[in-house]
C-alpha cells in the first residue's frame, strides 16, 4: 500500500455543513487548453489571489512562487501530454516498489536481521510521512518541478545505496533515502494532478495515475525471483534507479518545455531578489520551517523506536535508554507544538486547518487505516514464505492482491463520485468491506488454511482501503482553496505515514517480543543452541524439511504471533467508523456548479 500519500496563509470560510473554495471564481473557469494560448493576458494569468475573508481579491501578495507558476503553466498544458508523461513515471514507480518490497526480507537476512524489518519501515514511513509538508514548501515557494526533481534525487541516492550497502545501518539508511523520495514523487504527482483538474473529475484522474500498480502486482514478484536466482538483488537495486532516472528526468525536461513557454509568453514574471547568499539560506530555513519538521519527526522517532529496539538490549525495556527516548520523544512533540503555536514565523502544520471536522476525519481515517494495515502486514510476505511455503513470486501475488484490488476499484470509485458528487457516504461504504477482511484474519491465518483465503481477506481489504482513501483524500482537499491544497494532501499523507509508522512499531514490538520466546520454547532442546541464527535467517527458516521438530516450532512462532497481529488490526475498525461518521456531508458536483472550478486552468 503507497502511501500518499502546505499552504498556511489563508484558511478557508466555512459554514455549517458547507465548504467554501476560498481560492475558487465565482463562475465556472471558461478556457479550452486547446485554444490559441497566445493570447493569456500575465494579469489574467496569475495576479488573482485570496483576501482574508477567503475570496479572491486583486494583486499577488498571498500566492506563492509555486502556485503562480503552475496556475500560469496550466493554462497551456496539453492534458494528453501531461497524463502521459506521469502515467509512464507512475509505471516506473510502481514497478520499483513491487520489486524492491519482495526482496527486502532477502536483504535483511543477507546481514542475518531479518527482525529488523520493522525497524527499518518506521524511520522510512516516518520521515517519508513528515516530509511531505517539507515538500508541500518546496513546491509551493520554488516550484513542483523542482520538487519533483527533488524527489528524483532522493530515490536515485538510495537505490545506489541499497545496491552498494554492505552491512544492515547502511542498507536502512538507503531505504529511507529511497522512501521519502518515492512517497514525495507520487506526492508532487498528485499535487500537479490537482492544480490541473476539478474536484468533481479529481479522484478520477488521480486513481486512474495509479492503475499501474494492476500490472506491477504481477510483474514484481516475478522479477524480484529473477533478480535473486538468477543474479542479485544489489543488481535489481542498481537497474531500477537507472531505469526510474531514465524515465523521469525526459518528464522533467517536458514539464520545464511549458513552464519557459510561459515565461515567453509572459503568463510568467521573473522574479528577482537582491538578497545576499546568506540571507537567502535563512530565509529558506524560515520557509520550510527546519526546526519544525527537526522537532515532529525525532518526537515520532523516539517514541516508537524503543518498541522495536527494547526486545535487543540485554536489559529489555529496563534499559534506562529506552525510557529516555521515549521521554525526549515526548518533550519534541511538545516543543513542536509550542513552536508552531506561538514562535514559528512561518508555521509548518496550520493550526486552523484542524478546526475543520472533515479534515480532522479525513486526516484521522488515513492514519487508523495504515495503523490496521501495517500492524498484519509487516511481516506478512515472511509469513507467506516460511509457513506456507510460497515461493517469492507467488508470495508477491498473494500479498499484492490487496494493492492490485484497491487500484482496479479506486477509478470506479473516482467516476461514481463525478456521477454523484459524494463522498462522504460512498466513504462509509468501505466500513463493513475492511471490518470483514481484518476481521477474518484472525481466523485464517493459520498454518491449516488454504492460502486462497487469504487472497480473499486481501481483496476485501483492498476494496475497504481504495473506498477510504479515495474519499478521504477528496475530503481534504475540497475543504480549502487552491493555494491551500498542497498543505492539504501533505497533511493528509502525513498522518498516514504516522499511522503506517505506529503500525509498524506495534508489529515489532509483537515480532520481536513475541517470536523470540516462543521460537525458543518449542525449539527442541538440541535445537536451541542455535535459536539465534534461526530467529534472525528467514533463509535458514525455509531450509527445514516438514515434519522436521524446529520446523514445527517455526510455524508455530509464525502462527501464534501472526493471530495476535489480526486481532490488534481488527481493534481499530470501530474509530475508523466514526471518523468518517463525522465528515461534512459535500456535495463537489454541486458545489462547483454553484461556485465554479477550484482551479483556474482546469483542463480535466
Amino acid at each position: 500500500m503507497t502511501l500518499q500519500h502546505p499552504g498556511h496563509l489563508v484558511p478557508a470560510a466555512r459554514s455549517q455543513d458547507n465548504v467554501h473554495l476560498a481560492g475558487s471564481s465565482t463562475t465556472p473557469i471558461d478556457f479550452d487548453p486547446e485554444k490559441n494560448n497566445s493570447q493569456i493576458n500575465s494579469s489574467e494569468a496569475i495576479h488573482v489571489v485570496e483576501n482574508d475573508a477567503g475570496q479572491e481579491a486583486d494583486g499577488n501578495s498571498f500566492k506563492q512562487e509555486g502556485v503562480k507558476k503552475v496556475e500560469a503553466v496550466t493554462q497551456i498544458w496539453n492534458k494528453k501530454t501531461l497524463f502521459l508523461i506521469f502515467y509512464i513515471v507512475a509505471v516506473v514507480d510502481m514497478l520499483v516498489v513491487s520489486t524492491q518490497a519482495n526482496l527486502d526480507a532477502y536483504v535483511t537476512s543477507e546481514f542475518a536481521r531479518h527482525g529488523l524489518i520493522g525497524t527499518i519501515s518506521i524511520v522510512s514511513s516516518l520521515l517519508g510521512g513528515c516530509s511531505a509538508l517539507t515538500i508541500s514548501k518546496i513546491i509551493d515557494v520554488w516550484g513542483r518541478i523542482e520538487g519533483f526533481l527533488c524527489m528524483m534525487g532522493l530515490v536515485a541516492i538510495g537505490m545506489l545505496m541499497k545496491a552498494l550497502c554492505r552491512n544492515v545501518e547502511t542498507y536502512a539508511a538507503a531505504h529511507t533515502f529511497y522512501w521519502v523520495g518515492h512517497l514525495g514523487l507520487l506526492y508532487v504527482i498528485d499535487v500537479m494532478l490537482a492544480d490541473m483538474t476539478s474536484l468533481r473529475n479529481r479522484m478520477l484522474i488521480l486513481t486512474l495515475n495509479g492503475t499501474p500498480t494492476i500490472a506491477s502486482s504481477f510483474a514484481g514478484p516475478r522479477i524480484a525471483q529473477l533478480f535473486y536466482e538468477e543474479s542479485h538483488f544489489r543488481w535489481a537495486f542498481g537497474a531500477f534507479g537507472i531505469i526510474l532516472v531514465g524515465v523521469c528526468l525526459p518528464a522533467a525536461l517536458v514539464m520545464f518545455f511549458y513552464q519557459r513557454k510561459a515565461y515567453q509568453m509572459g503568463a510568467i514574471q521573473k522574479k528577482t531578489s537582491d538578497r545576499k547568499w546568506w540571507q537567502s539560506i535563512y530565509y529558506y530555513v524560515l520557509q520550510f520551517d527546519v526546526l519544525g519538521i527537526i522537532l515532529i519527526t525525532a518526537g515520532f522517532a523516539l517514541i516508537l523506536l524503543p518498541f522495536s529496539l527494547a526486545p535487543r538490549q540485554t536489559r529489555g525495556w529496563a534499559d534506562p535508554g529506552m525510557i529516555v527516548m521515549i521521554v525526549m520523544g515526548v518533550v519534541s512533540l511538545v516543543l513542536f507544538v509550542v513552536w508552531e503555536r506561538w514562535l514559528a514565523p512561518v508555521q509548518f502544520m496550520p493550526f486552523e486547518y484542524l478546526k475543520d471536522r472533515t479534515i480532522i476525519g479525513a486526516c484521522l481515517v488515513y492514519g487508523l487505516m495504515f495503523i490496521s494495515i501495517f500492524i498484519w502486514d509487516t511481516y506478512y510476505f515472511s509469513y507467506l514464505q516460511v509457513v506456507h511455503r510460497q515461493s517469492i513470486t507467488h508470495a508477491g501475488y498473494i500479498l499484492n492482491s490487496f494493492s492490485l484490488m484497491s487500484s482496479f476499484i479506486s477509478p470506479f470509485i473516482g467516476v461514481l463520485i463525478s456521477y454523484t458528487g459524494d463522498y462522504k457516504w460512498t466513504g462509509l461504504a468501505g466500513v463493513p468491506f475492511m471490518a470483514l477482511g481484518t476481521g477474518l484474519l484472525v481466523y485464517f491465518r493459520q498454518p491449516h488454511n488454504h492460502v486462497g483465503l487469504l487472497v480473499m481477506c486481501q481483496l476485501l481489504n483492498g476494496i475497504g482501503s481504495a473506498l477510504f482513501a479515495t474519499c478521504a483524500q477528496l475530503g481534504v482537499m475540497a475543504a480549502v482553496p487552491h493555494q491551500q491544497i498542497a498543505t492539504a494532501i501533505a497533511l493528509w499523507g502525513m498522518f498516514g505515514g504516522i499511522g503506517a509508522s505506529i503500525g509498524v512499531a506495534i508489529a515489532g514490538a509483537l515480532w520481536n517480543n513475541i517470536i523470540p520466546q516462543r521460537l525458543y520454547e518449542l525449539l527442541p532442546d538440541s535445537a536451541k543452541g542455535q535459536f539465534a541464527e534461526i530467529y534472525g535467517d528467514m533463509v535458514l527458516q525455509m531450509s527445514f524439511p516438514d515434519g522436521d521438530p524446529i520446523r514445527e516450532a517455526i510455524v508455530g512462532a509464525y502462527a501464534d504471533v501472526q493471530r495476535r497481529m489480526a486481532i490488534a488490526g481488527a481493534c481499530f475498525m470501530p474509530a475508523l467508523f466514526v471518523c468518517v461518521f463525522i465528515w461534512r456531508n459535500v456535495n463537489v458536483k454541486k458545489l462547483e456548479r454553484e461556485r465554479g472550478t477550484q482551479t483556474k486552468g482546469t483542463i480535466f
